[in-house]
């Protein structure tokens, strides 16, 4: 494990060429018709061509198509997943490579369930009615999310020129300048968050229909799933260090799976766990636990977690949500979306401090594995986005108090 740790050899293997990648280019335009074709098509078989899932999915694969249209043009190129045919295989054989142990155990618990349930056909499991429970709660986590991302829309289109000024401020001003329709991008940014959430809750769908679930093995079951996500916390970092780099640096699994996450506008609209559209079906179907997760559990975590991932993506400072003083010092996410592709991996420094002493320390203090990687925690493009955190909080601050001290003197 400790030569695992520190050694990259082992989370920068690659089979073939290594082809660093940050954006699309109008070249990738067949690559990206075959890629959203096949996420309509995991959308339509998952959830139904009836479904209103697959409706707004569909639909929203339409929208993403044609802005990359508006925004990068057409270059016709032979696509890479036919010049290269065999990273296909390559992909499935890292996926493999990087299965974690608290994912094989998910997995067979749930399988075990089943068995156990299909073994005692006698006792009160109450199988339809556990099965209508997982669907009522894997609406409302779908609903509530696209509600806050709604939320987060209404503010970034009221504030759109101050979303617009910010990006104008960093590596974003390759693409965002005073002739930009920032209000397309941001509704871009909005579609893709929306069709990613989509297709990566797929799995937990199809976990959901076609597994069962007992009410009276409910209790011991979620008790299991709460250790397996415990230890799964101390395990993720590494796991997804490795998968991101690979999201980066082949060519293939960025075009089809990393790059639609850095398509949009760095903030919480886009964000989705950390993944593309394709990407999250494969890694919640090859890597993550939580689709195998008795329902209750698996909606507390996929809840909690991409409300977690929509706070912290939120990039532009002073449009909501917006992070609390001091929380950007602590994570370094921002960087790899405004510049340098490195950090790979979470890159959270929260210290020992007893507010998070609950997190393992691999996850608390993430940004370790980084570092042994050779990534430098002090940086020019961290120290760029400190800046304009610290200003433009400090401005919507100020507005805010005002706006309260006016409202005050009207009421009185």
């Amino acid at each position: 494990m400790s030569a695992r740790k520190n050694d990259p050899v082992v989370f920068h293997k690659l089979y073939g060429t290594r082809q660093p990648r940050a954006v699309y280019y109008k070249r990738d335009f067949l690559d990206y018709v075959l890629m959203i074709a096949l996420s309509g098509l995991v959308v339509v078989l998952t959830y139904g061509f009836r479904h209103v899932m697959s409706i707004v999915g569909v639909a929203l694969c339409a929208f993403v198509l044609a802005m990359f249209v508006v925004r990068h043009g057409i270059e016709l190129r032979f696509p890479v997943i036919l010049r290269r045919p065999q990273d296909v295989l390559s992909m499935f054989v890292y996926k493999l490579q990087n299965l974690s142990l608290p994912y094989l155990i998910a997995l067979g618990l749930l399988l075990l369930e089943n068995v156990l349930i299909a073994a005692t056909p006698n006792l009160s499991h109450h199988v339809e009615t556990m099965r209508n429970v997982a669907l009522w709660l894997f609406y409302v986590h779908f609903l509530a999310i696209t509600a806050f991302r709604t939320v987060i829309l209404i503010d970034h289109l009221r504030k759109k020129e101050m979303v617009r000024d910010v990006l104008m401020q960093t590596a974003w001003k390759r693409v965002i300048d005073e002739n930009t329709n920032i209000t397309l991008e941001i509704v871009h940014a909005y579609c893709t968050g929306l069709l990613t959430h989509i297709i990566l809750i797929a799995p937990w769908y199809l976990v959901i229909g076609y597994s069962k679930f007992s009410l009276i093995f409910l209790p011991v079951v979620c008790v299991i799933d709460v250790v397996i996500h415990l230890k799964w916390m101390k395990a993720i970092n590494a796991w997804f260090y490795r998968d991101h780099w690979l999201g980066h640096n082949s060519e293939l699994q960025f075009v089809y799976f990393h790059g639609t996450h850095h398509d949009a506008i760095p903030s919480g609209l886009i964000a989705v766990s950390e993944n593309g559209f394709l990407e999250g079906f494969f890694r919640h179907t090859i890597g993550w636990p939580n689709p195998f997760y008795n329902p209750l559990i698996a909606f507390w975590y996929y809840t909690t977690e991409i409300k977690f991932d929509m706070d912290l993506h939120q990039y532009i400072p002073g449009v909501f949500p917006r992070l609390p003083e001091g929380s950007i010092e602590r994570h370094q996410h921002s960087t790899h979306h405004y510049g340098p592709l490195e950090p790979y991996g979470f890159a959270f420094k929260l210290g020992d401090g007893d507010d998070y002493s609950w997190i393992p320390d691999e996850m608390r203090n993430a940004v370790k594995l980084d570092e042994q990687m050779g990534f430098k925690w002090d940086n020019p493009t961290f120290r760029r986005t400190k800046m304009l955190y610290e200003k433009y909080h400090k401005r919507t601050s100020k507005q805010q108090s005002h706006e309260e001290q006016s409202h005050e003197e009207q009421s009185e």
